[in-house]
């Protein structure tokens, strides 16, 4: 695994700030996993880790001395050639892409100067790297969106987004895990449940898991909806190693 040259900095007085470069690849959203999960492993999880594209925030449950715990996670870090690759799932999400859920797809048509088609069929080739999870709980951050279907987000928010809509905002696509204002330009929508509080693990998706649509009939739709709230379908995932 090749390393970086990190930054770090003091984040309060119990945190510490760790900067990868500023580029979004999968490469270092590798490298920040691997260091992440191998920090949460040797602190027996007495930690708290959130990482975004770029960086990656440790939190410590007391009162730290800066210089002494940077100089022991710098060590940690510089250890990670031998870490083993990481296991991580690809997801299979259905999404329906009839007008009804898909608000903006007339608009990007337009814009795009391209059929919906087209749109959803770019939409659906790729598999999406799982970079960050934010700005809601369960909000994926989804990287790997065909350069044709980029579109930036409107400069006036919807002020409701339904829950389970699936948007392009620039270069990336998402899904609105709650219902919640938004700008990013809506395309479809899913029946699958992103987040539940009341769940033990409430997001079952994680940061470098991948993600892949697949487009579903809006009857299709209704049913898995119904076998969502009935606890009683089962997304389809297979393992990937990255």
């Amino acid at each position: 695994m090749n390393l970086y040259n990190l930054k770090y900095k003091m984040f309060g007085e119990r945190s510490i700030l760790i900067e990868w470069p500023q580029e979004i690849n999968n490469n270092i959203l590798q490298n920040i996993l691997s260091f992440k999960n191998e920090l949460k492993k040797i602190y027996c999880g007495k930690i708290y880790a959130k990482n975004s594209y770029n960086s990656l925030l440790v939190s410590f449950p007391n009162k730290i001395n800066t210089s002494n715990t940077i100089f022991k996670i710098d060590s940690i870090y510089k250890k990670l050639k031998y870490v083993k690759k990481q296991i991580y799932k690809c997801w299979e999400i259905p999404v329906c892409y009839e007008i009804e859920f898909g608000k903006d797809l007339i608009f990007l048509k337009k814009q795009l100067s391209i059929d919906i088609d087209e749109i959803i069929l770019l939409h659906t080739s790729n598999e999406y790297k799982v970079f960050n999870i934010g700005f809601l709980p369960g909000f994926l951050y989804l990287g790997g969106l065909n350069k044709k279907i980029h579109y930036p987000r409107k400069n006036k928010p919807d002020l409701y987004i339904e829950k389970g809509s699936v948007g392009i905002g620039g270069g990336q696509t998402g899904i609105y895990p709650n219902e919640s204002p938004g700008g990013w330009n809506i395309i479809g929508k899913t029946p699958i449940e992103l987040f539940n509080s009341e769940k033990k693990r409430p997001c079952f998706i994680n940061p470098g898991d991948n993600i892949k649509f697949t487009p579903i009939s809006k009857k299709k739709f209704s049913l898995i909806k119904n076998l969502v709230e009935a606890d009683e379908y089962k997304i389809k995932k297979t393992m990937i190693n990255d």
